[in-house]
């Protein structure tokens, strides 16, 4: 290789939070900012739980990357393969070494649909259906349409996964589903979490659980985790993690959630704590060991919900901190923790549920948002999608509806 492709900021990934981070730094006078992604489409993936309810469609969920780039950045039409921070420089896929002097790393989290034996060969056909996929997404709404009647099954694997209210709100549009169309009382809606409660946040675990779950029926069993599909006899496989015993659960739909993970080459890498993940300092989002290294989002360590309203909060922490650090100086911004996950309980019912930390309550409005409401139901199909193509992946807090 005759030269090093350098660049004064390198921003790995573009998802909301790599978009975001890349367009806050040149508006913020940084003029050498590179993108390294390899997709062509960004998908604006909190509109998949619509998808599979069968509110908006798909192609709803999805731009060309090209148009998402912000205007003065370098896109890289490449992945990330090797990181060797030691030197200030990586290498891609295709072949590629980039120097850079400071890097921000937020490719997102990996899908590991071939950890569990039955369900990558399965997926989007006979009864098994996900909404974490593109490709998969369509099969939810035509297994809830056509739905007669029978195990309507709904998993959620170990954390940490991407939006993890994500699993039990595509079994309330199923269950709401089912109940106006006359096939509640021919239907077992069965939920399998991993986890001990409903949710993580206590407060919205107990409104969960008082004004949906118990309600409506629904059938939950807390720390089964599915390790097998068996789709020739139409029945899942769930492990007890408490009694390491085994519980087979015929289905005749079921909406399967994957494990995830951090990417195999963040695993591998410097960068990676145990677990893979972006081994940051949880209040400044800098890098425990190398000072000029950033991440949020999904691949990062932060102890919080991986969403993209943890992204909107995260962003002016980081780009503080950076440009804190570019200019010679400390870190001078904290992140709380801040999340959210709007819990949409069924059609034109939900749940915002906001929180921190320490997983307690941080609510934007002055009412009680641990009830179901439909201004919070409006909120979520109509203004956050606003907020996130027009303010998070632009750079700006809120929507910027004038020319950038």
């Amino acid at each position: 290789m005759d030269s090093k492709i350098h660049h004064r900021v390198v921003v790995i990934g573009g998802g909301a939070a790599g978009l975001g981070i890349a367009a806050r730094l040149l508006h913020a006078g940084i003029t050498d900012v590179a993108i390294i992604e390899p997709s062509e489409k960004h998908y604006y993936q909190p509109f998949w739980t619509f998808v599979g309810g069968g509110v908006v469609t798909r192609e709803q969920s999805v731009k060309p990357m090209a148009e998402l780039i912000p205007k003065g950045a370098t896109w890289i039409r490449d992945a990330a393969a090797e990181f060797d921070p030691a030197n200030n420089s990586l290498k891609t896929e295709g072949g590629k070494e980039i120097g850079y002097d400071y890097l921000v790393v937020c490719p997102g989290l990996q899908i590991d649909w071939d950890k569990i034996p039955g369900v990558k060969e399965a997926v989007g056909k006979d009864g098994v259906c996900s909404n974490y996929s593109y490709d998969t997404v369509n099969t939810t709404w035509e297994n809830i349409r056509n739905f007669k009647g029978g195990n309507a099954v709904f998993t959620f694997p170990p954390p940490p996964i991407k939006c993890a209210g994500a699993p039990q709100k595509i079994m309330y549009l199923a269950e709401d589903y089912f109940r106006k169309h006359g096939l509640r009382d021919k239907s077992r809606v069965v939920y399998y979490c991993a986890t001990p409660t409903i949710f993580s946040a206590p407060k919205y675990a107990a409104s969960l659980m008082e004004q949906v779950v118990k309600p409506r029926n629904i059938e939950v069993h807390f720390k089964h985790n599915l390790v097998e599909l068996r789709p020739a006899s139409k029945e899942a496989v769930f492990k007890n993690l408490d009694t390491g015993e085994n519980v087979v659960q015929p289905y005749d739909m079921i909406h399967v959630v994957p494990p995830m993970s951090a990417p195999d080459f963040l695993k591998k890498s410097p960068l990676g704590n145990e677990g893979g993940w972006v081994d940051v300092n949880k209040d400044t989002l800098q890098h425990v060991r190398y000072p000029n290294v950033f991440s949020l989002g999904d691949a990062s360590s932060l102890p919080t919900s991986k969403t993209a309203a943890a992204v909107r909060a995260q962003s002016p922490i980081l780009t503080a901190n950076l440009l804190s650090v570019m200019n010679g100086g400390q870190p001078v911004a904290k992140y709380d923790g801040y999340t959210s996950c709007p819990l949409i309980t069924g059609y034109g019912k939900l749940i915002l549920a906001e929180f921190d930390y320490d997983l307690k309550p941080k609510e934007t409005f002055p009412f009680d948002q641990g009830k179901e409401r439909y201004s919070m139901y409006l909120l979520k199909r109509y203004i956050i999608p606003v907020i996130y193509w027009q303010g998070l992946v632009k750079g700006y807090q809120w929507p910027h509806l004038g020319k950038a």
